[in-house]
């Protein structure tokens, strides 16, 4: 069923630790679910992973391309917004399915899927957790990270 944990996120330096600690964990052939509502910090988290394994700072947002794909040190990363998908047959032509075991692969809205999800993947939730302090970045966040098959031993490495 998932070995789960939850991380206070009090403002964006920790989530951007989080993403630090997160890309410390990361290899070859990982894939991670990442959800939570519109301005929750989901691409935010990815930015901060993109922008320490590939070198790429400030990293668009693949809402319109759907996927970006960048190289960095632990190999090709994508990164994934199915936001706008509303057909399984939208995927197919996506590669994600060949993608999955071979290349980190980071997902935003995983739920548009339509069933398509590895059995080994971390999925982490993002919420918000109180009252925005003036800037909608520092508003703080809980991320509650759940490891799904060979991530369920190693959620300790985040």
């Amino acid at each position: 069923m998932g070995n789960s944990n939850s991380v206070s996120l009090p403002d964006l330096a920790a989530t951007q630790a989080l993403a630090n600690r997160l890309s410390a964990a990361l290899r070859a052939g990982d894939t991670v679910f990442l959800t939570g509502d519109l301005g929750a910090g989901k691409t935010t988290l990815a930015r901060t992973v993109i922008a320490t394994l590939c070198g790429v700072e400030n990293a668009p947002s693949p809402t319109y391309t759907l996927i970006q794909t960048y190289e960095g040190v632990k190999g090709e990363l994508w990164h994934a917004d199915l936001y706008r998908i509303e057909q399984a047959g939208e995927l197919d032509e996506l590669g994600l399915e060949d993608a999955f075991g071979d290349i980190i692969v980071m997902i935003e809205w995983p739920d548009r899927l339509f069933g398509l999800v590895p059995d080994d993947r971390l999925e982490i939730h993002l919420e918000m957790a109180g009252d925005s302090p003036g800037d909608a970045m520092d508003t703080p966040r809980r991320a509650r990270l759940t490891g799904f098959g060979e991530w369920e031993t190693r959620l300790d490495d985040i």
